[in-house]
């Protein structure tokens, strides 16, 4: 019997049917057949590459991976991703290449029986084999060779002053790196646009993914939204498959995902603080507490940056106006190539009175500041 027809025996018992049994019959061909391995790796790089096809990215599948299965399958896809991107990286984007990147840095070796690894790697092939077809993100025009160094730099002073203001237990301390940060990720912005439109470069709206994870997970995409607004991008968030489509120009989708991040990250800390208060007082309705906290938090936190937003282009002069209101049509358009049909969600299970007071008061201490008009 060939290596060949025991992969196809293998699934064809296995990927499309349910059952453990199913399950224990394919994975039982794969053990018995060592010669098969090389085999069921190339099948596994083609059902990766199909989902490229079907308009994933190596991130959306990764936390797709870690959302339905186990660490086992996360280092097993992330082993068939690396493989399958071999050559030419830049081909599909620096961002694309970001990801592989990545992946690198993690583990994803698999030690285990050959029982074991071969279920693992018929279940991770059930589900990249169901994964629905996606928008395709367009890849963002790359940065020129001279001007990618600076662009890192730039970034990298960013996320090292949101991570300071995240640690540190003293909150002008946390005020003041964070308004740092605010003010280059507003630089950085602007700096982009005008360059853009001083040399008539070719510059286009693209996209990027953002994973929201349940649990909030609506209130959380709520945040994002704000967050994506303020840096003139606009959201779409997938409930189903637990991430938002940003859609705005580079260094904006840059500045969103460092700055959503780092909001997320005070918004937990300053909810496990005040449940703990709460809890300490002799209430226990933690569910309520924690969706009606994120959701005022949300909300707060959208009318802070939608004024900070507007504060900024009042006071700014000159011919930045023109170039962020054509910016703005121009993600405008693109939303509506991408996703020519959208529903509005509403925000149910806010009913925790002091959640909602909770999260107010942690949005308002939330360290996001003005931005101060550049000359």
């Amino acid at each position: 019997m060939s290596t060949s027809s025991t992969v196809e025996r293998a699934f064809a018992a296995a990927l499309y049917a349910d059952s453990e049994a199913a399950l224990d019959t394919g994975a039982s061909l794969l053990a018995a057949d060592p010669a098969s391995d090389a085999e069921l790796a190339r099948r596994g790089e083609e059902f990766v590459a199909a989902a490229w096809r079907r308009g994933w990215q190596p991130a959306d599948v990764v936390r797709i991976v870690r959302r339905d299965l186990d660490d086992v399958h996360v280092r097993l896809v992330a082993s068939l991703i690396l493989e399958e991107g071999k050559g030419d990286r830049s081909a599909r984007g620096a961002r694309w290449a970001a990801q592989l990147d990545e992946l690198e840095d993690g583990p994803h070796d698999v030690r285990t029986d050959r029982f074991s690894r071969a279920t693992a790697v018929l279940e991770l092939c059930r589900l990249l084999l169901r994964l629905p077809a996606v928008e395709p993100l367009d890849t963002p025009r790359a940065v020129s060779t001279a001007a990618a160094p600076q662009e890192t730099r730039m970034l990298t002073r960013i996320r090292a002053l949101l991570a300071k203001a995240e640690a540190t237990g003293f909150p002008e301390e946390a005020e003041a790196l964070s308004a740092k940060a605010m003010e280059l990720m507003a630089r950085h912005s602007i700096d982009e646009a005008l360059i853009a439109a001083r040399t008539h470069a070719k510059d286009a709206p693209g996209a990027c993914r953002v994973g929201v994870e349940p649990p909030y997970e609506t209130a959380k995409a709520v945040l994002l939204d704000a967050v994506a607004g303020a840096n003139r991008c606009r959201a779409v968030w997938n409930d189903g498959l637990c991430f938002s489509t940003v859609v705005g120009f580079e260094s904006d989708l840059e500045a969103v995902e460092l700055l959503y991040t780092s909001l997320l990250v005070q918004a937990t800390a300053a909810m496990t603080k005040a449940e703990a208060a709460q809890r300490a007082g002799g209430r226990k309705r933690t569910k309520t507490f924690r969706q009606s906290f994120l959701a005022a938090y949300a909300h707060r936190i959208g009318d802070r940056l939608a004024s900070v937003a507007e504060e900024q282009v009042t006071a700014t002069e000159g011919e930045l106006l023109p170039v962020l209101a054509a910016r703005d049509v121009a993600v405008t358009d693109h939303l509506d190539r991408m996703f020519p049909e959208t529903v509005t969600t509403r925000m149910r299970g806010v009913t925790d009175e002091a959640g909602w007071h909770e999260g107010a008061a942690a949005a308002d201490r939330a360290q996001v500041r003005g931005r101060r008009p550049l000359p």
